[in-house]
């Protein structure tokens, strides 16, 4: 599922236990918002609702809307629609018969402290240091995990018996960020969540996470909280990249771990190794300072270069006022990442060791757009547009909602809001195939009971 969409669904369910018969956002609604809610119920007939306040007097009525079964949940759906009242209060609930919602709010400030607090969620999932009680309270306070990280490449059999050869160096890979509870750290799944910080930066989020505003040990340094904390993973991703003169023996063109893989020796400098993590599954719950395994990196994969390609150069064009020095560090490491794909554009993740996850990948030609796009829009090089010009996904609609490993939708993103020297017909093209993959997102919410723009088929 779309990590973002099972988020949504989270407010139907209760804090704790089973949902409540009536479902809607518990956290609660705005005023001046949509206010919807969604009841499993066999009648075929629209039925009676009510809105009560915390006194149990009755603020507004109305009748379902009959949805109908609902493929999705396995349920026979009826919505509730109250969005004409707009009174602020606490203690509301939606009442259909015997049937109640738990109780909600309704208030303009809900939402206020969203980003804050999701942004918190970086800090408190970084490696190699201590997080503080002064920034995330005593209970969720914990020593460093993992620091002075250093480590080499994982070496001798995988599961189906092939022999994987290492690396003849050792990196320091100390920081970033956790991707779980295994303590894993991957390029891939890093670097999506690392350009969503710094697009929110370049889009709209400059006042709110101005310096000082976010509670991590950089507020007041002179530099925006918010890319205090994406820099925090940025420069764990530069440490990813394979030394100069390095070759590498590594399968090629093979997209899945079978036995027998072919290995080949290939120029590998510039590339990114995909993760560094556990030898062994960490064992859960288990704090990062508790983990007594071994850490090793996994081989470098195309898509994990290309990923340290698109945020390295994102990274270039917003640092390069704040710190020219970081910012040309990061182009340099952008365009090496980008020459090593192009050198190297079928090397699959398909080390299969246990320990980690593999979030793997099939298809580098959205990996190889995004890339390119962040690349034009901080260097304006041909090179880069004529990349842009020779893939698929600069002429297909933006339909796919962005994931680790469906990245074609960032680039389209970058190149409708970043300055860019493509024609004024191109970027027109671009805004509409946003528009028609977002139009596809609400046509599918209006086929699930729950308006979820989720709709798989199958």
């Amino acid at each position: 599922m779309r990590p973002i969409l099972l988020a949504a669904a989270l407010p139907f369910l209760a804090a704790a236990g089973e949902p409540a018969p009536v479902r809607l956002n518990q956290l609660g609604l705005l005023p001046d918002g949509p206010k919807k809610a969604v009841l499993a119920h066999p009648s075929k007939a629209p039925l009676g609702w009510r809105l009560v306040d915390s006194a149990g007097r009755t603020r507004a009525t109305g009748r379902t809307a009959v949805f109908g079964d609902d493929l999705w949940s396995g349920e026979h759906v009826h919505r509730v629609d109250f969005s004409g009242f707009r009174k602020a209060g606490s203690g509301y609930r939606i009442v259909v018969g015997e049937a109640a919602s738990r109780a909600f709010s309704i208030s303009p400030g809900l939402y206020e402290r969203l980003p804050s607090d999701a942004l918190a969620y970086f800090y408190h999932n970084r490696a190699g240091t201590p997080i503080e009680a002064r920034y995330v309270g005593r209970e969720r306070a914990r020593p460093a995990g993992h620091v002075g990280e250093r480590a080499t490449c994982v070496a001798g059999a995988d599961s189906k018996g092939n022999r994987w050869p290492g690396c003849p160096y050792t990196l320091d890979v100390a920081g970033g960020w956790y991707d779980a509870g295994d303590h894993g750290k991957y390029v891939v799944n890093g670097g999506i969540a690392v350009w969503t910080l710094l697009n929110a930066w370049e889009r709209h989020a400059r006042t709110r996470f101005a310096d000082g505003r976010a509670a991590i040990p950089e507020a007041g340094n002179g530099v925006p909280d918010l890319l205090d904390e994406a820099r925090w993973q940025v420069e764990f991703l530069l440490k990813m990249q394979v030394p100069d003169g390095t070759r590498l023996s590594v399968p090629v063109g093979q997209k899945q771990s079978v036995p027998g893989l072919v290995f080949s020796d290939i120029p590998a400098s510039g590339m990114a190794h995909h993760k560094v993590a556990d030898v062994r599954w960490t064992g859960l719950p288990l704090a990062p300072h508790e983990d007594k395994e071994k850490r090793q990196l996994f081989p470098p994969s195309t898509g994990a270069t290309l990923n340290l390609a698109a945020t390295a150069a994102q990274c270039a064009r917003i640092w390069r006022k704040i710190d020219p020095v970081f910012a040309r560090r990061c182009l340099e490491a952008a365009e090496k990442a980008w020459a090593a794909a192009r050198r190297n554009p079928e090397v699959w993740a398909i080390a299969d060791f246990t320990g980690s996850g593999a979030y793997g990948d099939s298809d580098h030609g959205d990996e190889f757009y995004w890339a390119a796009a962040e690349l034009l829009a901080t260097t304006g090089k041909p090179e880069y547009a004529a990349a842009l010009r020779a893939s698929p996904h600069f002429r297909a609609a933006a339909a796919t909602a962005p994931g680790w490993n469906s990245v074609a939708t960032l680039g389209t993103i970058t190149l409708v809001t970043a300055r860019t020297r493509l024609t004024s017909a191109e970027t027109a093209a671009l805004r509409a195939s946003i528009r028609a993959g977002a139009d596809a997102f609400l046509a599918d919410a209006r086929k699930v009971g729950y308006a979820l723009p989720y709709a798989p088929e199958g």
